[in-house]
C-alpha cells in the first residue's frame, strides 16, 4: 500500500510540476489564416499543416521568450504569413510523382505581418508595435538551425527580429 501511495504522490508531483512549467508566455492570435498569402502544404491537409505550422512558430517564440525576464508575456496578432518558397506539383519540378513539393528559390522570401504587445508581470505594456517582417537575404546569411528543421527560414527571421527588438541594454 505504501508503494502505491508513493507512486501516486510522485505522479501527482510530476504532473503539477509539468503544469507549472507550461504556463505560456506567448499568445498568438492568427487573424483569418485562410487568407494568408502562403501557408500551403506539400503533402498533407491544409488545416493540419496550418495547425502544425502555427504550433511550431508558437513553440519557437516561447523558446525565444526564455531570454527575457520572467513574468513578461508576448501577445501577437498575426495578419499574414508567407512561407519561404512555393508549392508546386512534383511533375513541374522534374519528379516522377503526383506529390507536391515546396521549392525554395531566392525570389520567394519569407514574410510575416503582425502587431505585438510585450507585457510586464502586472499586465502593463512595455513595448508595442506593428511589424511587417521580411527576409530578402534568407538564403545568404547564417542560419543556426539545421537544414532538416521545419520552418528554418521563418524561425531565423523571427529570431533576428526578436534579438533586434528586445535586445537587453
Amino acid at each position: 500500500m505504501k508503494r502505491v501511495l508513493a507512486f501516486l504522490l510522485t505522479g501527482l508531483f510530476v504532473a503539477v510540476s509539468w503544469a507549472v512549467q507550461t504556463v505560456s508566455r506567448v499568445e498568438i492570435n492568427w487573424i483569418e489564416p485562410e487568407k494568408f498569402t502562403d501557408v500551403r502544404p506539400s503533402n498533407e491537409s491544409r488545416q493540419r499543416f496550418r495547425e502544425r505550422t502555427f504550433e511550431d512558430i508558437k513553440k519557437y517564440m516561447e523558446k525565444l521568450m526564455g531570454s527575457l525576464p520572467e513574468g513578461q508575456k508576448l501577445l501577437m496578432n498575426v495578419t499574414d504569413l508567407d512561407l519561404a518558397g512555393q508549392v508546386w506539383p512534383g511533375s513541374f519540378v522534374g519528379l516522377n510523382s503526383a506529390s507536391d513539393v515546396r521549392l525554395i528559390k531566392r525570389i520567394d522570401i519569407p514574410r510575416m505581418r503582425f502587431d505585438y504587445k510585450l507585457l510586464d508581470n502586472s499586465g502593463n505594456i512595455i513595448k508595442e508595435e506593428t511589424v511587417d517582417l521580411k527576409d530578402m537575404s534568407f538564403q545568404d546569411k547564417h542560419n543556426p538551425l539545421f537544414d532538416s528543421e521545419s520552418l528554418r527560414y521563418e524561425k531565423n527571421m523571427l529570431r533576428e527580429w526578436f534579438q533586434e527588438t528586445f535586445e537587453q541594454k
